[in-house]
């Protein structure tokens, strides 16, 4: 079907992959570089992974070498190194120099040493919390770091005058939908997240221009996740995407992507545990994002939510 042709069906144009390309947009700042190299370096290929793993290790080193230097040092190409530069978001190797140098500054901070090793079995629950803590920490960072605001705001003007917010996610992915959802409806908006892909289609099929529909999926590959999306998209209503992986399938049909960050993952830490964080990182932006937006309204039904549940937080006095 051709983008005149799906125009006049749907009122929309084609997936991105057939859409206009999009504009410049500004290379991420330096403490977004370490938080790129985590999100992407598992949809790399080998020796893309190579570089972005010794520029993340080694930032003022790496920032003193040329781009033959650094595909030297790898055991790559020139052409690698500057593929792997531009899937971290700069234009050429010079850019990514720049970051490198700027990242290594900040390292050199006086900052305190960062807590690297995974959690192992026979580790001490204190030790556990600390590591857990720092990972939780590094994600949140991370995310922020690397969240592009205009695309946040765009989600976020979306949602404010939707008629209808649909929400798709599957396992861990699918709490972080409900979170959003109870959320917006507790300020008005008429918001449900929905678990099972077969109600998520039949859902989705009635979903149109002025609606919106978001997809939680951090692997950015879910079926069950990316299917009800494609039915909204096609419908005309606004989609939003909520990834670890921006270059993912999910993004074929995703008007607004959200790019979110994950920890480390060991045999004790799934990306379950670590993607959820971020997810619910981004989600509170959107909701508090929305409540700024609607405060007229959101504000009144707020304060009569918590009215109607204030009973079932206050001790009852005793009978006797």
């Amino acid at each position: 079907m051709t983008n005149e042709v799906k125009e006049i069906f749907t009122g929309r144009a084609a997936p991105p992959a057939l859409a206009a390309p999009p504009a410049p947009v500004a290379p991420p700042p330096p403490a977004a570089l370490a938080a790129k190299v985590r999100t992407l370096a598992p949809s790399m290929t080998r020796s893309m992974q190579r570089v972005a793993e010794a520029v993340a290790a080694d930032p003022a080193g790496c920032a003193a070498l040329t781009v033959t230097g650094l595909a030297e040092l790898t055991g790559t190409s020139e052409a690698t190194v500057v593929r792997t530069a531009r899937l971290l978001g700069y234009p050429g190797y010079r850019d990514l120099r720049l970051a490198l140098a700027g990242l290594a500054a900040q390292q050199q901070s006086g900052r305190a040493a960062a807590v690297t090793a995974d959690i192992a079995v026979d580790d001490p629950i204190a030790d556990v919390v600390t590591k857990l803590a720092y990972d939780e920490q590094q994600t949140l960072a991370d995310t922020a770091a690397g969240l592009d605001t205009v695309q946040l705001g765009a989600a976020v003007a979306a949602l404010a005058t939707a008629r209808r917010i649909d929400i798709y996610g599957v396992g861990a992915s699918s709490l972080v939908g409900m979170d959003l959802a109870q959320k917006l409806l507790r300020i008005g908006l008429i918001a449900h997240a929905h678990t099972d892909p077969h109600l998520a289609v039949t859902n989705a099929v009635q979903l149109r221009s002025g609606d919106v529909a978001i997809a939680i999926t951090h692997s950015g590959s879910t079926g069950d996740a990316i299917e009800p999306l494609r039915v909204a998209f096609d419908r005309g209503a606004t989609t939003v995407a909520i990834t670890g992986r921006p270059d993912g399938p999910v993004s074929q049909y995703a008007d607004h992507i959200l790019t979110t960050s994950t920890a480390r993952e060991s045999e004790l830490r799934p990306a379950a545990m670590s993607s959820r964080t971020s997810q619910l990182l981004v989600v509170d932006c959107l909701f508090i994002g929305v409540a700024q937006r609607t405060y007229e309204t959101a504000a009144p039904a707020l304060a009569a939510s918590y009215e109607a549940l204030a009973h079932r937080h206050t001790p009852r006095s005793s009978s006797r």
